[in-house]
């Protein structure tokens, strides 16, 4: 009987110090978001980067939640909506256009809340194709609140220069 004893208790010891461990797993990897989601976000990130290439700034700042906070890795911090339409409008009007690297866009759900995007973009300056394009990594918080989408936070990171 013992030997027999011996072999199952192994068996629930390692089921037991192996189920903590697969919780830890299955919780590391969040899930991506429903197509829907998915495809709302695209959208909106469309949306807001036409509006940003056609320097359309009242369809961009309408997107913006008035309390918006910009992290930008070289820039430092930025706050408002009406202080990064501004900056745009000063800055990247005419000067600059940005474009989502296909196949870099996720999106995850965040409960009660609205939905995280992740993605890379880069940024070309119209009529001197001779400058390197830049890019970056790009994370953008967007808000439901009653049916409408809006970003209120935004990480632009690691930006650097592509070669040629």
């Amino acid at each position: 009987m013992k030997k027999i004893f011996a072999p199952l208790q192994m068996f629930l010891l390692a089921s037991l110090l192996a189920a903590p461990l697969a919780h830890v797993q299955a919780q590391a990897a969040p899930a991506p978001a429903p197509d829907s989601l998915f495809q709302t976000i695209q959208s909106l990130d469309t949306q807001l980067f036409d509006a940003y290439n056609h320097c359309d700034l009242e369809k961009l700042g309408a997107l913006l939640a008035d309390d918006l906070e910009f992290y930008h890795d070289v820039h430092g911090l930025s706050r408002g909506r009406q202080a990064l339409v501004e900056g745009i409008k000063n800055n990247i009007c005419g000067k600059v256009t940005r474009e989502l690297v296909p196949g870099t866009l996720e999106v995850y759900p965040i409960a009660d809340y609205g939905a995280v995007e992740i993605g890379v973009h880069r940024f070309h300056h119209p009529g001197h194709e001779n400058e390197s394009v830049g890019e970056a990594k790009f994370i953008h918080l967007w808000q439901n609140k009653d049916g409408v989408w809006k970003v209120t936070r935004v990480i632009s990171f690691d930006h650097h220069a592509l070669t040629k």
